[in-house]
């Protein structure tokens, strides 16, 4: 070994999290640069930055997390990552292999959403499925959505591309498809709907010994602005008052609750708790420990 060497990389990206009888992975799937002018829709940026502080960058990173879950003897992944689309994200199937796991064994992908940082890990490059036996659950409304000839006419140039990218998906994964309401699809871990910013936006509850988590897609995006600013939305919010309803729903349901949240954009290793502070909320960490 070179002792003056510098690493190229981060090691894997990957945090264990028992609740109860249920093992829950954080697995990072990278970061991808983003705009306040694509991405704030209510904030001047000059503000915006002002919310961030000295020690976040801006324009800012966004966190790219997926959840795999062990329960009852099946797999399930929450969210399929970004996929390859630039250097920094993608890391998924690297850092699920490093738990043991390959993409044959994944039994569930529970979809909180299905924009293209949340889906797009869900194929490869041919388009065919990345994985093979699962099935994948998603909201009724967020399929109908998706499917719906009317939304796509009236979307913008961008988001005709969502749409396509998100009909690939579904279609690679036709005959392995399930809908959820607030159903329990897996022991312990149900639907728990929070539409705004996509029709069907899903997060999921997972309880298991007393214990619980809740892990969520898009209800924060930038840590640093929306728990002390739950009023600031984004713009692909596609119901931005629905979406920021949501936002202080669970963010009021989590705080009251004392539960603990995973969320796909939260920084990585991505688990938490959300405390009041002043008009808005603060993200807790949750405090390293070495055994799960």
């Amino acid at each position: 070994m070179d002792r003056a060497s510098k690493p190229a990389a981060q090691p894997n990206g990957i945090h264990h999290l028992a609740i109860g009888e249920i093992v829950v992975s954080a697995l990072n799937d990278g970061v991808h640069q983003v705009s306040f002018d694509d991405l704030v829709a209510d904030d001047h940026p000059a503000c915006v930055e002002a919310h961030l502080g000295e020690h976040r960058a801006a324009p800012p990173w966004l966190t790219i997390n997926c959840f795999l879950l062990r329960c009852g003897g099946k797999l399930a992944l929450i969210d399929a990552g970004f996929g390859p689309k630039t250097p920094f994200v993608g890391g998924l199937l690297r850092n699920l292999s490093a738990t043991g796991a390959i993409t044959e064994d994944i039994d569930l992908i529970l979809m909180t959403h299905m924009h293209p940082d949340h889906e797009s890990g869900l194929l490869d490059p041919d388009g065919k499925a990345i994985f093979p036996n699962a099935e994948l659950v998603l909201h009724e409304k967020e399929l109908a959505y998706w499917r719906d000839e009317a939304a796509m006419a009236s979307a913008s140039e961008e988001a005709k591309g969502d749409f396509i990218l998100a009909r690939k998906a579904l279609s690679a994964y036709g005959d392995r498809l399930r809908t959820a309401r607030e159903d329990e699809v897996l022991p312990g871990v149900r639907a728990m709907p929070t539409p705004g910013h996509t029709p069907g936006h899903t997060a999921w509850l997972i309880e298991s010994a007393g214990d619980a988590l809740l892990v969520w897609g898009d209800i924060i995006h930038f840590p640093g602005i929306q728990f002390a600013f739950p009023g600031s939305s984004v713009a692909f919010d596609i119901d931005r008052a629905a979406a920021v309803a949501a936002r202080n729903k669970v963010l009021q349901f989590a705080a009251q609750e004392r539960i603990r949240v995973g969320g796909i954009h939260l920084d990585f290793p991505a688990f938490g708790h959300v405390a009041p502070s002043g008009s808005g909320y603060r993200f807790v960490p949750e405090i390293w420990w070495p055994l799960v």
